[in-house]
């Protein structure tokens, strides 16, 4: 016995050449100093953010370089935060001469843009800001999840919800106001999670700035609020309450009002003008639950009441007579990716615990499911455009069209379709082809498309403004600008 003992500590010894000389053995210093505090898990949530930043506002910036914006939304909003940027109303002469934007939507939340564009008038500086918010959203998901399922199942479903479908889909799609509807949302049910209810109330109130159907979330959160405390919160009965009054406020009064027919145009969405109402294919509804849930949430999700916040933007989108809001296109999932990532937060934790074996190693594994699955799906996502070479190269038509467009000079009055729409509103007035009401511009921009000639745009733009002869004044790149011929 003693034999062995002292081969033991021998052996010992020999792994050991501090203990051999004598001295105690030394644990291995921690990492200090600012790179050790840099990669704290308090952190975590931050630099997910400025990841999430970097990717969106490259890929938002480059689709811009690039001529790619596919819609006349930027021109819209740029139209009205150049409005706000200098002390007039809101005005998207795009939506008709002199239409203000608020009897369009109610998103008076731009105007918190307006500084910003003053110091940088610019396009980029709303795609920019929208990449900020965007990525801000992720620091509530992030911070929630590593709280409550430790540091490596965080940045799993802040990475999962930073590269979802949703977001994506929302940074392709050029600029739109609900990008400050995620981060509202998002502090308002982390709050909700940690029990913090004024907190929550204060971070939903201000949807109803955002878009007019917002209140209504806000009114879900109210809601929510309630059934997670199990009693009458004061702050969960007036945010339900001012949710849904600022809604109903805001749809039969404010919005009439601005509205040049008194109306709000978007009922006919709803009720299909008259016609008969169109109902949504259930394999449609369907695929776009399950894009949802499945690959962001394993399902898990359904099991929290987090989720009945989503419930107001789905109904809507589903009761819609316009069938480009029933799938899973364009940005109008975005306000939803926050939603399901913090429902499943909120209910991992029980799944944890579950009594069933299976259910407790599905969900120890979803974080790093839903994050697999997010970077699986990024293949076939407009981020996947930052992996190849072409998005950095400026194509020759740009210049080619940058330098067409140059002709126009400030301040003059140009009818546009989509391709030139971005790179005017910032210096010109800006009207969308065909919607001019008796304004006949200066200067007609528009693609020749479908075998299109300059001469044939030149009689298209005769026909839309009698008594107006307009020439040619340059071609570039699939692009015809006329000019309107002066009288002798």
């Amino acid at each position: 016995m003693e034999t062995a003992a002292a081969t033991a500590a021998g052996d010992a010894g020999a792994r050991s050449p501090a203990a051999a000389d004598g001295r105690t053995p030394r644990e291995p210093r921690p990492l200090r100093g600012p790179a050790a505090a840099l990669r704290a898990p308090r952190l975590d949530p931050y630099w997910t953010a400025v990841v999430l930043f970097a990717l969106f506002a490259t890929l938002s910036a480059q689709r811009y370089l690039t001529l790619g914006t596919i819609s006349w939304d930027l021109g819209i909003f740029e139209q009205v935060v150049r409005s706000y940027a200098h002390l007039q109303a809101p005005v998207a002469d795009l939506k008709g001469p002199g239409a203000n934007i608020l009897g369009d939507h109610f998103s008076p939340v731009l105007v918190l843009l307006a500084p910003l564009y003053r110091l940088l008038p610019s396009p980029l500086t709303l795609l920019t800001a929208q990449a900020a918010l965007f990525a801000l959203s992720a620091v509530p998901v992030t911070r929630c999840a590593g709280r409550l399922l430790g540091r490596r199942a965080g940045l799993a479903i802040g990475a999962a919800y930073g590269l979802s479908w949703g977001l994506q889909r929302a940074v392709d799609f050029d600029f739109h106001e609900i990008a400050f509807a995620l981060p509202m949302i998002a502090f308002a049910l982390e709050a909700v999670v940690h029990r913090r209810w004024t907190a929550a109330a204060c971070w939903a109130a201000p949807l109803v700035l955002v878009k007019e159907d917002l209140g209504i979330t806000a009114a879900a959160i109210g809601v929510i609020i309630v059934i997670r405390a199990r009693r009458a919160v004061p702050a969960g009965l007036a945010l339900a309450a001012f949710g849904l009054i600022a809604t109903a406020l805001t749809l039969a009064v404010i919005i009439p009002a601005f509205n040049g027919a008194g109306s709000y145009d978007y009922w006919t969405k709803l009720s299909g003008d008259g016609g008969p109402a169109p109902v949504i294919p259930l394999d449609t509804a369907v695929r776009t639950l399950l894009w949802t849930l499945l690959p962001t949430t394993g399902l898990l999700a359904l099991r929290s009441p987090l989720l009945l916040a989503a419930v107001p933007t789905i109904g809507w989108r589903f009761v819609s007579h316009d069938d480009h809001y029933w799938g899973t296109d364009w940005h109008y999932s975005a306000v939803l990716m926050p939603v399901v990532f913090l429902a499943l937060v909120d209910a991992l934790p029980r799944f944890r615990t579950s009594s069933r074996s299976w259910l407790r190693g599905y969900a120890a594994h979803l974080p790093a499911a839903a994050a697999a699955a997010a970077l699986a799906l990024t293949t076939t996502l407009p981020l996947a455009r930052l992996t190849e070479a072409a998005t950095y190269r400026t194509p020759p038509a740009v210049a080619q069209t940058e330098a067409l467009l140059a002709r126009i000079p400030d301040g003059a009055t140009v009818e546009a379709d989509v391709r030139p729409i971005s790179r005017l509103t910032g210096r010109t007035t800006v009207y969308w082809i065909g919607d001019t009401r008796g304004i006949a511009p200066d200067y007609v921009a528009v693609q020749l498309r479908d075998g299109r000639t300059t001469s044939q745009a030149v009689t298209e733009a005769g026909d839309r403004h009698p008594g107006t002869v307009y020439v040619p004044d340059g071609e570039a790149a699939g692009l015809t600008l006329l000019k309107r011929a002066t009288k002798d």
